[in-house]
């Protein structure tokens, strides 16, 4: 039923891959040879052959990313040429190309809707793949897509090893006396006979020391330590930058910005640029006041010259004094195993499945692995892996393997997905004790899996996360995040790990008065971001010092707290240069429209658990995946167009 992750013959994999794609080619030259090409007979075992190569590579690339070696490197760098150049060579395969066209002018008429989106969305990939070009232009871009998948790898592998690499050692207690106990623990080691205290750039230690270290000098050595990592990345930008915009001149687009938006929601560049400048200019006058409260904080310990790195330790302090909010009072009820158990408690009574752990092979010990099941049916499969490692890169994602669809047999294949965190580390004498944090991260990224696992599409390219325009893939995720601050999904996994104690009414509220806390300053802050992406690609810029006159700029206008020029966010912005966000980190915002429209909905059926809009949204959401296009979808669920407007209002930001 479900494929084993099993990586035995991981050193074996650039052999194993070379096969497969030589038989992969086989088969698809055996299929360009049918005289009479159907949808049937052609389109979906071209898009078995995918599968079945997405089936072998995927655990291969997700190795490097979480079990992090010498060998895993070796095995991906391997593979990627090999990957990259049979890519380049399939989609810029003009048989096929011209053969999805003649099966869309004489089937469009009797083929269902599913069946015409996934021969549009080849078609238009086709396209913009470079199908249509002369062979030359061909074989640059193969060499083009190589280097950038390079170039990306070799981006986060610098910022992976710059992570591992720092280490601040701290010996006197007073310097860490503020930082909650299980932190401590974590950071606790002995030598020469001394206590001694350890933080790195891994985001649950970095947390704990620039959010409750009592130095500010320390602080500032983290921060800055964190904010200058892998400087060699600024060269590399440059090079992706200028590879990019080779490529899309090569298929005839203006700039980088106007080719991504072929894939996603958004009409136009100036609809994307008036979009974020709308909220960023909405959001800014509240970010200022937001951030004078904390620098008036500031200014009571005598700090006359408030810097970013002061940033998280008072923003915490004005937290706490506003909402007597405490984190280190809140992790024992948020102990990593209850948090599961009562979000899968939450996740059945909203769309009617149930989780049940297996005992099956994964890559760490500290994975847990559970099946899906609907109405006692095995739906899908998900591999949890929550705790940060050494070897695992930051951040979290979703992975999708397998997809859910019916093969040209009729036999139904299930989906798998992975979840990957880096929440704090347990040990034998300390569970894993989120942060409410870690919980609305947990909820965002099993957002992404349900709208894979969940999908009941037979068409494997348009099925779950598949064929999603990339600009509202974030929408069932954030969807999701807002449940984790209502009082009564949380008395279902707010259970302290030693007293079984449920997190009383006064505390959750707590929570979600502090919701909005800064609510302004991160809006400022993401649109920063996603305004510094969508201009960095819009025309090119050739230097390290060009793209820092950008960011600089996109700062001066809508940032409420200019960063030291030593800070260089752009060399760990992995999004944009490792990651599929280039021209598209505005994504998160455009989707979170969506997001914040729909969860009113429940608002406002006064009833958080409302059962019959949980299964609506299921069936008309989570279950078509990419077969429409995300804005027919959400008309079909709300019955309305999609109100910016709810979400400056679950933001607090207007009333």
């Amino acid at each position: 039923m479900f494929k084993e992750f099993n990586l035995e013959n991981l050193e074996k994999s650039k052999d194993i891959l070379e096969e497969l794609l030589n038989k992969s080619r086989k088969e698809i030259n055996d299929l360009l040879e049918i005289e009479n090409k159907t949808y049937e007979n052609f389109v979906l075992p071209y898009q078995e052959i995918g599968e079945c190569i997405n089936d072998f590579i995927t655990p291969i690339f997700h190795i490097d990313s979480v079990k992090n070696s010498d060998v895993t490197t070796k095995v991906y760098e391997e593979c990627l040429p090999i990957i990259s150049k049979y890519e380049s060579e399939i989609s810029q395969n003009d048989n096929i190309y011209t053969s999805l066209k003649d099966i869309q002018d004489k089937s469009k008429n009797t083929l269902n809707d599913i069946q015409n989106k996934v021969i549009e969305n080849e078609i238009r990939d086709f396209k913009l793949s470079g199908s249509h070009l002369s062979n030359d232009k061909k074989k640059r871009l193969e060499e083009l897509n190589l280097a950038l998948s390079e170039l990306s790898h070799k981006f986060s592998q610098n910022l992976l090893n710059a992570t591992k690499d720092y280490e601040l050692i701290i010996e006197d207690f007073e310097d860490v006396k503020e930082i909650p106990k299980s932190d401590l623990q974590l950071a606790k080691f002995e030598e020469d006979g001394k206590t001694k205290y350890k933080f790195t750039l891994q985001i649950p230690s970095y947390l704990a020391y620039i959010t409750y270290g009592t130095s500010r000098e320390k602080r500032e050595e983290l921060y800055k330590a964190y904010s200058t990592r892998a400087p060699q990345n600024g060269k590399i930008i440059e090079e992706i930058l200028k590879l990019k915009d080779e490529k899309v001149k090569i298929l005839g687009f203006n700039s980088y910005a106007q080719y991504s938006l072929e894939t996603k929601m958004a009409n136009n560049e100036s609809d994307v640029i008036s979009f974020l400048e709308e909220l960023g200019h909405k959001g800014k006058v509240k970010a200022k006041e937001e951030l004078a409260e904390i620098i008036e904080l500031a200014s009571k310990d005598g700090i006359t010259d408030f810097r970013s790195s002061d940033m998280s330790y008072y923003s915490e302090k004005l937290k706490k004094a506003k909402y007597d909010l405490d984190e280190e009072y809140y992790r024992p009820y948020f102990e990593q195993q209850s948090v599961l158990n009562g979000f899968f408690d939450f996740l059945k009574q909203m769309f009617n499945i149930t989780f049940t752990k297996v005992d099956v092979n994964s890559w760490d010990e500290k994975v847990t692995v559970y099946d899906l099941s609907n109405d006692k049916n095995i739906i899908g499969r998900i591999f949890i892996d929550l705790e940060s490692r050494e070897e695992k890169r930051g951040g979290a994602w979703m992975n999708n393997w397998h997809s859910h669809y019916t093969d040209s047999k009729g036999n139904k294949h299930l989906p798998t997905a992975y979840i990957v965190c880096n929440f704090p580390q347990s040990t034998e004498e300390t569970p894993s004790l989120l942060r409410h944090s870690d919980v609305v991260t947990l909820f965002h990224e099993m957002g992404h899996a349900l709208h894979h696992l969940l999908s009941e599409v037979s068409e494997p390219f348009v099925s779950g996360i598949s064929g999603v325009a990339w600009d509202t893939v974030e929408f069932p995720s954030q969807f999701l995040e807002y449940f984790a601050y209502d009082k009564e999904v949380l008395r279902l996994f707010a259970k302290h790990y030693e007293t079984k104690n449920v997190l009383d009414d006064e505390a959750i509220d707590k929570i979600i008065k502090a919701k909005n806390f800064q609510s302004s300053l991160a809006l400022v802050r993401q649109v920063e971001f996603a305004l510094f992406d969508f201009k960095l690609y819009q025309k090119l810029y050739k230097t390290e010092d060009e793209i820092q006159d950008l960011l600089d700029e996109i700062r001066n206008e809508f940032s409420a707290l200019i960063p030291p020029s030593y800070n260089k966010f752009q060399n760990g912005f992995s999004h944009i240069f490792a990651g599929g966000y280039s021209a598209g980190y505005y994504s998160y915002k455009w989707a979170e429209v969506l997001s914040a429209d729909a969860f009113y909905m429940f608002i406002e059926s006064e009833n958080i658990f409302n059962k019959e809009l949980g299964l609506k949204y299921k069936n008309t959401i989570l279950s078509k995946g990419g077969s429409k296009n995300m804005d027919q979808l959400f008309l079909d669920f709300a019955q309305r167009e999609p109100s910016v407007d709810s979400l400056l209002k679950i933001d607090g930001i207007i009333s």
